[in-house]
């Protein structure tokens, strides 16, 4: 089992850039596929970016080019580094662990953007 731990998220203006982490906790991290998902006030939650055990990445087209997702097995973490943050990318950010049938998530960091 794996639990999971998000922090970096807070207040941005429109422009800015934050940069979120994920650690993990529990054995075997580099064997999990993770991801970051988020989730606005009534819209269902949606996969931003995601990175397989090997390091292919995969993002959704709303922030390609702008987020960038990495992992250091080392340290057992994920990150995902939001540049030119818009407001729509407001909202609740989850990391997701994932391994054949078997899914974690952490509890979410805010991100609000916002003048």
């Amino acid at each position: 089992q794996v639990q999971l731990v998000e922090s970096g998220g807070g207040l941005v203006q429109p422009g800015g850039s934050l940069r979120l982490s994920c650690v993990a906790s529990g054995s075997s991290f580099s064997i999990y596929a993770m991801g970051w998902y988020r989730q606005a006030p009534g819209k269902q939650r949606e996969l931003v970016a995601g990175i397989s055990s090997g390091g292919v990445t995969n993002y959704a087209d709303s922030v390609k080019g702008r987020f960038t997702i990495s992992r250091d097995n080392v340290k057992n973490a994920v990150y995902l580094q939001m540049n030119r943050l818009k407001p729509e990318d407001t909202a609740v950010y989850y990391c997701k662990a994932t391994r054949l049938i078997f899914g974690y998530w952490g509890q979410g960091t805010q991100v609000t953007v916002s003048s």
